[in-house]
Formats: C-alpha cells, sequence, structure tokens
C-alpha cells in the first residue's frame, strides 16, 4: 500500500460521483506497503480505503480478487468488502487505471505478533480455505514455481550486488525446487500474502484480513507455508518454534493436513522463501520512482531459505 498515483480533486470528485457515498469528510494516501496505490476515504456515509491498481494486479484478474472478497463476506469471513457503485459495478476507472473501493476495516496490524496471535492467523487461515471450497473463479498463481525463473532472469546479473555469492544460491535453490516440487497436495483457493501488516486485530480477537490482490489457486498447505516464513522468525533473525507450533495446531483443528502435506511443508516453506526474496530483490534493484515507501530487504528472505535447508522434516516446524 504506497501511493504511486496521485488524484486531483476534478478526478476525485467525477470518480465518487458514481457513487452513493455523501460527501467527502477527508481523503489522503496510505504510505505503506509497495504493491498499488492507496487511500483513506472518509465520506459522511462511513470510512473506507479506495484502491488504483498498479504494477503486478491486471485488470483481468480483478473481478476475481473482487468477487472473492464478496464470496468471503457472504461466508461470514471477516475481510473488507468491494462498494458499487449506482450502476451496481465495484470495478471502475480514475486517472487512467482501475481502481475499486472497499470498506475500512477496524483494528491494527501487529509488528511483533505473539504466540497466540500465530494461532488466531491459523484457525482464519483454514476457514478461508474452507469458505472458498465452493467458489467457482479460478486464478492461476502468477508466482508460483513457473515464475520463479524468469523472475530471477530479469535480476540474476546484479544479484550480488546486495551479496556475494547470492546469484549462484539462488540458482542452486531453483534448480532444487524444480526437481523436488511436490504434486497433487490439495488445492482450492490461497491469500498468498498473508503477511502480518495484512492481518487486524483487536484485543486478542482477530478482526480483519485484507489485501487479496494475490490470492489465487494452489497447494492449501503453501499459504501456511507463507505465514510460517512471515509470522514465525524474529526481529533477529532466529526461527520461533512456538509460534509455528501455535499456527500449525491452530490450523489442523478446523482443517486436519494430510500425511502428504505435512511431509512437503519443508520443500513448501523453502519455495515460499525463495518467492518473496525474488520479489524483494525485483523490487530492491528496480525501483519505482516517487514511491513514499523503501523495497524491503530481500536478504531477510534469503537468511529464512537457508534455514529451511537445514530442515528435515515437519517436526522442526513444531508439529508432533
Amino acid at each position: 500500500m504506497a501511493v504511486y498515483t496521485e488524484i486531483s480533486d476534478g478526478e476525485l470528485t467525477g470518480f465518487l460521483a458514481q457513487y452513493d457515498l455523501g460527501p467527502v469528510l477527508s481523503f489522503k494516501g496510505i504510505a505503506e506497503g509497495v504493491e498499488n496505490s492507496n487511500y483513506l476515504l472518509r465520506t459522511e456515509s462511513g470510512v473506507y480505503i479506495l484502491t488504483i491498481y498498479e504494477k503486478r494486479v491486471l485488470r483481468e484478474d480483478l473481478p476475481f480478487f473482487l468477487g472473492l472478497m464478496d464470496h468471503l463476506a457472504v461466508h461470514g469471513f471477516p475481510c473488507a468488502t468491494p462498494v458499487r457503485g449506482r450502476d451496481g459495478e465495484s470495478l471502475r476507472d480514475v486517472a487512467g487505471k482501475p481502481a475499486a473501493i472497499v470498506s475500512f476495516l477496524d483494528g491494527i496490524s501487529l509488528r511483533r505478533p505473539a504466540p497466540e496471535h500465530c494461532g488466531l492467523l491459523g484457525e482464519t487461515m483454514a476457514r478461508l480455505h474452507l469458505a472458498t471450497a465452493d467458489f467457482k473463479m479460478r486464478r492461476a498463481n502468477g508466482l508460483a514455481l513457473a515464475g520463479w525463473r524468469p523472475l530471477f532472469e530479469s535480476c540474476e546479473t546484479r544479484a550480488d550486488e546486495i551479496e556475494t555469492g547470492l546469484e549462484s544460491g539462488i540458482a542452486a535453490e531453483l534448480d532444487y525446487l524444480e526437481r523436488a516440487w511436490p504434486q497433487g497436495l490439495p488445492e482450492g483457493v490461497i491469500h498468498a500474502d498473508l503477511f502480518p501488516d495484512n492481518v487486524f486485530f483487536l484485543g486478542q480477537r482477530l478482526s480483519g484480513v485484507i489485501d487479496f490482490y494475490f490470492a489465487c489457486n494452489d497447494f492449501l498447505a503453501y499459504d501456511l507455508a507463507v505465514s510460517l516464513n512471515a509470522w514465525c522468525f524474529e526481529s533477529d533473525g532466529a526461527f520461533n518454534i512456538t509460534k509455528a507450533g501455535q499456527l500449525f495446531r491452530a490450523y489442523g483443528k478446523v482443517r486436519p493436513l494430510d500425511a502428504a502435506e505435512l511431509a512437503a511443508l519443508p520443500v513448501l516453506a523453502r519455495g515460499a522463501a525463495l518467492r518473496f526474496l525474488l520479489t524483494r530483490l525485483h523490487d530492491w534493484l528496480h525501483q519505482v520512482e516517487g514511491a513514499f515507501v523503501r523495497p524491503k530487504d530481500p536478504l531477510e528472505y534469503w537468511r529464512k531459505l537457508r534455514f529451511h535447508q537445514g530442515v528435515a522434516g515437519a517436526g522442526a516446524y513444531g508439529i508432533a
């Protein structure tokens, strides 16, 4: 959530004229994240988020994302929901780019989630996976295994500018994952980006999940692998097995993992670490001029990948 596209007063007025939201009380950019332009919008009818879709988000994917949020809301899942205009549509354009307004969720994202928060995340993730079992739309994961090598090739000659040996290390890991990637695991709709900044809490209650713009169809256990990387390492890089155990136990109480999923977790965790290493590496080397935020450190995920390379089985993640 950064601001790459500025909206003039006239553009905002014309855009909001298509809705029944009442007069604008305030409108300001949200200087967080790296993918889309986001604004906090307050009108007489409430508080909303206006998102302008940038970079990796393709227009043809937007009906999937917005439809998914609508579907989850109907199933009682705590997520933002798209706001429809007078014409009944939630997707439209502003400043020459696709855009949508979604409801605002109360809560805060946690910089240092505790084990109990990881448990709440696991339970909520399992609920998401079950709630989308009857969602009819499909979207392939554009950042799955097949996309990692082209992404690496876009920046491999400069990888050692970040750290000596990074290019050869990533190349070797890609070779391994292309041989070892599992097949036939349970699939469904996954969030694919359940980082702490995309999950809100109010006290000890998980109040909402946001940012579904990487959601796709993939292995359900891969969603767990993404969050294992994002939630279960401390700021000094140490792996927190207590947090991981809470994440997996809470998930399993709602949707038990089968034996094949458990066996595949170390490889899935390596893949998830490599995926975010590569996108961070790309963004670090191809920075967007005018963005409010600095791209995130790719070496954080290089260190996580190195940890997973030493894992022999799911037991290392606190799974009995």
